[in-house]
This record gives C-alpha cells, sequence and structure tokens, in this order.
C-alpha cells in the first residue's frame, strides 16, 4: 500500500513539476492555411501576446492543404508534450469528416483546450437585385426557383454550410457557386457573377458602405457588432438558425490534463488580453474563450449538426 501511495506521489510531484517548468522551449502553434487568411491571422495575433506572457517564444507554422487537415492530422500524431498545437476551423473538425476520408478522428485523436473566437458571416445581395430583407429574398427564391445564386468561399466552407441550412430550413432551391476562397468569392461578386453571397463582415464592409453590396441578415445568433443594423437570420423568420465561423486549440489526445490546463490558462489570458481584443475588433472576430469541457461539448455538436447538414443536403466534396 505505502508502494502504490508513493507511487502516485512520485507521479504527481513529476505532473507539477512538468507544469511549472512548462514551457522550456518555444511552443508552435500550427494553423491549416496560408500565411495572411483568417486563421493564420488570428493565431499570429494569439501568439504575440501569448510570447510576452510565458517569456519564451510560440511560433506559427503553416501547413496548409485540404482544408485544415494537414494541420490537424499532424498535431494529433504529434507527441502530447504540450509543445506543438493547432488553431483549427469549423470545416476541419465539424465538416470535413463528413465530406472526406480524414486520417483523424476530430472527437477522439484531440484534446480540445480552448475556443478561440467565433464570427458569423452576413448575407449579402447585388444592389440591382429587388430584395432588401430575406423574407424578399425568400420570396424570389420560390418565385424563381433555381435562379438565385449565392457565392462562397468553397465547398464545405462556413459560407456554403449557412446556404445550405437556410436552404433546408426555408425550403427554397437557391444554387451553390464556389470559389476557391473569399477573396475570389468577393471578385465573383463583384462582376455580377452570382446574385448573394454569405461573406465575412469584415470584408465586405467597404463593399457595403460604397453601395455595392447590400447585406440583409447574418448567420449568427445574435447580430454583428460591426453591422448591428443587419438582423439575423435567426430573428428574421427561422428561429434556431446558426451557422457560425469558428477556430479552436487543440493538442493531441494523450496531451495530459495538467498541460492541457496550463495551455488554456495561458491562451484563455491571451485571449483576453486588451490588444488581442482591439486587433480582433478590426477583424471582426469575437474572442469566446472557455474550458476545455465546453469546447469538447461544442465540437461535439457542431459535428452532429453539420454532418447532418451534409447529408441531407447530399454535399459532395470535389
Amino acid at each position: 500500500m505505502r508502494l502504490i501511495s508513493a507511487f502516485f506521489a512520485l507521479a504527481f510531484a513529476a505532473g507539477a513539476l512538468a507544469q511549472a517548468s512548462f514551457p522550456a522551449k518555444p511552443v508552435t502553434m500550427v494553423v491549416g492555411f496560408e500565411p495572411g487568411g483568417g486563421t493564420d491571422t488570428v493565431a499570429r495575433i494569439v501568439a504575440k501576446t501569448m510570447s510576452e506572457n510565458l517569456g519564451q517564444q510560440v511560433l506559427v507554422e503553416n501547413r496548409a492543404g485540404a482544408g485544415g487537415n494537414i494541420a490537424v492530422d499532424y498535431v494529433a500524431k504529434s507527441a502530447p508534450d504540450g509543445y506543438t498545437i493547432v488553431l483549427a476551423n469549423v470545416g476541419a473538425l465539424a465538416v470535413n469528416p463528413h465530406l472526406l476520408k480524414v486520417p483523424y478522428d476530430p472527437l477522439r485523436d484531440l484534446a480540445p483546450i480552448t475556443m478561440a473566437v467565433v464570427f458569423a458571416n452576413v448575407l449579402v445581395v447585388q444592389p440591382s437585385l429587388a430584395v432588401s430583407s430575406l423574407a424578399e429574398y425568400v420570396k424570389l427564391a420560390r418565385e424563381k426557383p433555381a435562379t438565385v445564386t449565392y457565392a462562397s468561399s468553397g465547398i464545405g466552407g462556413a459560407g456554403h454550410l449557412a446556404g445550405e441550412l437556410l436552404k433546408m430550413m426555408a425550403q427554397i432551391d437557391i444554387v451553390h457557386v464556389p470559389y476557391k476562397g473569399g477573396g475570389p468569392a468577393m471578385q465573383g461578386f463583384l462582376g455580377g457573377q452570382v446574385a448573394s453571397f454569405f461573406a465575412t463582415p469584415v470584408s465586405t464592409i467597404a463593399q457595403i458602405k460604397a453601395g455595392k453590396a447590400r447585406p440583409i441578415a447574418t448567420t449568427g445568433s445574435k447580430r454583428s457588432a460591426l453591422m448591428p443594423d443587419v438582423p439575423t437570420i435567426a430573428e428574421s423568420g427561422y428561429p434556431g438558425y446558426e451557422a457560425l465561423n469558428w477556430y479552436a486549440y487543440l493538442g493531441p489526445a494523450r496531451l495530459p490534463k495538467d498541460l492541457v490546463d496550463r495551455l488554456n490558462r495561458e491562451l484563455v489570458k491571451a485571449l483576453a488580453a486588451p490588444e488581442v481584443q482591439a486587433a480582433f475588433d478590426k477583424q471582426g472576430v469575437e474572442a469566446q474563450p472557455g474550458t476545455p469541457e465546453e469546447l469538447a461539448r461544442y465540437i461535439a455538436r457542431e459535428y452532429q449538426t453539420w454532418g447532418k447538414v451534409v447529408k441531407e443536403a447530399g454535399i459532395q466534396a470535389q
């Protein structure tokens, strides 16, 4: 009995020592997209403040490809020592596993640490379109089925899923036009190639102010701070509607709880820093740090929600 007690005491002491000495070297924050994109921008904002707080470098490493899957798989297979974490998005964690044969299970192969940011999309229409509200948009789609088009940044992306969820809840037939990224989608919209676009607020504000895009609804459960006068789809006749972009921090599944807790504290502290909040405001994203348990439950819900949408809408990867 004494030997067992001594063993557990030694294990506890070793864990406490590991946490106390962490980090003894740079921490790598892996991102599944190219530099300059939304996920990369958020990662670099947080990494700067986190580095200052830790007194140790937090390096952002871009492992782009496959909609973020490559980065997530890399971290899932990395050493569970706290030195490699990933900032992953809704696509890689809750959508892609239903579209593709990914080499990881997002619910079993990763250790949730904390939610990072959330933000809604905004549905904008061409100024020439005789539509100024979601009700009029739905009415037009019903009167002219399969003729109203909407752009997104790509198949399986948040904008695409926002459109598919609206199609299901409003029982309308609008046509998805996928582009290879938000930038090309905006160019297609501005060029008149599509009637509408589920876009990020920060990328659309200038176009709205210039009269080149008309906002009719946002996709979150509450109004966007960047455009508080634009109603949500939920309050426009479709209660329960929500389609958010979100980025979250995770490590490999076998990451010890003491290191999960330490990383959670450091990330929550960085996410709450005034300079980080100010930088996020400019990007149109909202910090929403929480506990590892809250993130695990959220990912599980999103996984089920978007799995159902992918199946019922018959979405297929291309």
